[in-house]
C-alpha cells in the first residue's frame, strides 16, 4: 500500500525532473498545491486556492494581509505553509516570489472560456490550458513511481485497469496501447466488472485504477479488493492524497485543470494520457524484443488490410 506523500513543495526537490526547465518549477509549486485542494481543511483550502489563483499576489502579501483576503486567521497560514511542506509562512513566500520571478507574465489565456469568446479566443485558449497541464504533469509525475508501476505491468501476471466516464476512455487507450505491444490486458468502464475481476487477483497481478478525483466508488471497492488479494495496484490520479491514491502501491499523478467549460472529466483526460503514453513507452523499452516485434507484426497486420 502507498504510504508515501508527494514531495513537500518547498522541499526544492519535489517531483520536477528530466525535460522540466527551471522556467516551468513555478508550474510545479501552483500544480502541487493543486492537486493537495482537495485533501486540506476548508481554512487551509481558502489559502491554497489564492496561492493557485495568483502566487505573485501572495508572495507581495504580508501574514496579515493574507488573513484577510482569505478570511481565515494567521495561525491557520502557519499551519497551512507548513502542510505544503514548509518551515513556516516566510519560507512559503519566498518560494512563491522565486517562483513568480521565473514564470512569465501572466496572461489572458489563462482566463476561462466566456460565452462571448470567438472561435479563434476558444482554440487559443484551450490549447494554452491543454499545454499546460501536459507541462505541469511532467513536473508532478515521480519516476520513481513509475518505475515501479513498469515493473509491476512487466511481471507477467493478469493485468486489469479500471475507470468509469472520461477516465474509462484513457483506460481503453491504455488497454489498446499495451494490446499492440503483447501485453495483455483488460479495460473495465463499470464497476461491477472491475470488481469480479479485481477479487480474483493475487500475488504478481496488477489492478490500475484511473481516477481524477481519486475518489470514485466505482474504483475504490475494486482497489481495496485487488489489494487486499495480494494483487500490485497502481492508481492515474490528479489527487496525491486521495484515498485511491492511500490504497495504491505506485502513484502516477497527473495535473489537469478546470475552468468554465472544462469540469474534471474533461480537464483530466489530457494529462492521463501523457501519463499514459509514459507508462506505455516505459514498458516497451523493458520489453524491447518483445514489444518491436510485436509493433512490427500489427504494423504489417493493419497496412495489409487497408483497402486500395
Amino acid at each position: 500500500m502507498h504510504e508515501n506523500v508527494p514531495e513537500p513543495v518547498g522541499s526544492g526537490s519535489g517531483n520536477a525532473t528530466g525535460g522540466s526547465g527551471a522556467g516551468d518549477t513555478g508550474d510545479a509549486l501552483t500544480a502541487t498545491v493543486r492537486g493537495l485542494l482537495p485533501s486540506l481543511t476548508p481554512a487551509a483550502a481558502r489559502i491554497a486556492s489564492l496561492i493557485v489563483e495568483d502566487p505573485a499576489q501572495v508572495a507581495r502579501s504580508t501574514i496579515s494581509e493574507l488573513s484577510a483576503l482569505a478570511g481565515t486567521s494567521e495561525s491557520s497560514i502557519v499551519r497551512t505553509a507548513r502542510a505544503l511542506g514548509f518551515a513556516g509562512y516566510p519560507e512559503l513566500r519566498l518560494a512563491l516570489a522565486a517562483s513568480a520571478a521565473r514564470q512569465a507574465p501572466r496572461s489572458t489565456l489563462t482566463s476561462g472560456i466566456t460565452p462571448e469568446d470567438s472561435a479563434a479566443e476558444v482554440i487559443a485558449k484551450l490549447v494554452h490550458t491543454e499545454s499546460q497541464a501536459v507541462r505541469e504533469t511532467a513536473t508532478q509525475l515521480d519516476p520513481e513511481q513509475l518505475t515501479g508501476a513498469v515493473k509491476a505491468v512487466c511481471g507477467g501476471g493478469e493485468l486489469h485497469i479500471a475507470g468509469v466516464g472520461a477516465s474509462g476512455l484513457v483506460a481503453q487507450d491504455l488497454q489498446q496501447k499495451l494490446a499492440r505491444i503483447g501485453r495483455p490486458c483488460h479495460a473495465h468502464g463499470d464497476s461491477q466488472s472491475a470488481l469480479t475481476s479485481a477479487v480474483l487477483l493475487g500475488e504478481g497481478d496488477v489492478f490500475l485504477a484511473v481516477s481524477h478525483s481519486g475518489e470514485s466508488r466505482d474504483v475504490l471497492e475494486p482497489l481495496r479488493r485487488a489489494s487486499a488479494q495480494g494483487a500490485t495496484t497502481v492508481v492515474i490520479t490528479n489527487h496525491p492524497l486521495s484515498t485511491a491514491a492511500r490504497l495504491a502501491d505506485f502513484v502516477l499523478v497527473s495535473a489537469g485543470r478546470e475552468t468554465t467549460f472544462r469540469p474534471g472529466a474533461m480537464a483530466s483526460r489530457i494529462s492521463q494520457l501523457v501519463v499514459v503514453d509514459c507508462l506505455f513507452v516505459c514498458v516497451a523499452q523493458r520489453t524491447f524484443d518483445v514489444s518491436s516485434r510485436a509493433l512490427r507484426v500489427t504494423h504489417e497486420a493493419l497496412e495489409s488490410d487497408r483497402v486500395g
